[in-house]
């Protein structure tokens, strides 16, 4: 029987070491590599109005270059547009060059004209004045004649006047308020000129950068709504490595720091840059966590690769210290 309760005991004993062991060993220990993936972030190219697609200039898994053709909606929408627009700025350009001109030339013509026979009025006037004034001295006319004559030659000479102020303000050109108004509509005759042009290269567009054709969504021929995507292009500089770190070494991993990692069939020694570090654990509840909870916390890290790598891939990090 003691040798029986021994036995127990002893095996007791081990149990509760080993079940002490395997707890405190996730602690210990330091995990040699971290999981990963690799993850693409697409972009999703579409035209801001309705149209049958007239081309598609590349085909799913293409590579493509900054500023390549990728695919044409029908452009005839936008361009009646972009001719209207034009034609409307070209027609606010000229009112305002013409605002600031004066009559034209016949018509400034015609103005000299009347100053022409405005003086002829006056010298006669004046003419007429110097008859009369010996004759009201000598007594022949009363002083009330030699009064109409001074008054008709004063009139005359008001006459002068007027048509040449008339004809020097139709030679400036249109008032200063009216030239800013003019100045103003071709403003936003221009803009609608440029917003016009900007929708017509949407219908249109060119890769933003180096990538790859993720997927083609409409092919020639086919109707497409506005605003949706016609095709997909994954960027070189959106495809990034995603791995999970332990709270315990979350520490180590700042951005800008660069992690060494491997995958299947890849080359070797490659490596990535980290550019976002999650704030909040994954999958778990903010509470607050006892050892062995925290043991099971893992962070979000996203570093992006030198070289490129198909979305999916499973990677292995090695951890910084």
């Amino acid at each position: 029987m003691n040798r029986q309760r021994i036995l127990v005991g002893g095996l007791a004993l081990v149990a509760v070491a080993l079940v002490a062991l395997m707890t405190t060993a996730p602690r210990m220990a330091r995990p040699k590599t971290l999981s990963g993936y690799i993850e693409g972030e697409p972009l999703y190219l579409a035209a801001p109005v309705a149209g049958a697609v007239r081309a598609v200039n590349v085909v799913r898994g293409q590579d493509v270059a900054a500023g390549q053709a990728l695919f044409t909606v029908d452009p005839a929408q936008v361009q009646a547009l972009y001719d209207q627009a034009s034609a409307e700025a070209a027609a606010a350009s000229a009112q305002a060059e013409d605002a600031r001109k004066g009559q034209r030339p016949s018509e400034l013509a015609v103005l000299e004209a009347n100053i022409a026979a405005a003086e002829a009025r006056a010298r006669d006037a004046r003419d007429g004045l110097r008859r009369i004034e010996p004759l009201v001295r000598q007594g022949w006319y009363a002083p009330a004649r030699l009064d109409d004559a001074k008054a008709a030659a004063d009139a005359a000479d008001a006459q002068v006047r007027a048509a040449r102020r008339q004809r020097d303000t139709a030679a400036l050109g249109a008032r200063e308020d009216q030239v800013r108004a003019a100045d103003a509509r071709v403003a936003q005759a221009k803009a609608a000129v440029s917003g016009a042009g900007a929708r017509l290269i949407e219908v249109s567009p060119r890769a933003p950068g180096a990538a790859r054709v993720e997927e083609v969504f409409f092919h020639p021929g086919e109707w497409a709504p506005a605003n949706q995507p016609i095709l997909s292009l994954l960027p070189d500089d959106r495809i990034k490595v995603r791995f999970f770190v332990p709270e315990r070494s979350l520490s180590a991993y700042r951005v800008g720091r660069t992690v060494r990692f491997s995958c299947d069939g890849c080359a070797t020694a490659l490596s990535a840059r980290i550019e976002f570090i999650a704030p909040r654990p994954e999958f778990t509840p903010p509470v607050i966590y006892s050892r062995e909870a925290r043991d099971r916390l893992v962070y979000l890290v996203e570093a992006r690769p030198a070289v490129r790598l198909n979305p999916g891939q499973p990677v292995d990090v090695e951890p910084l210290s």
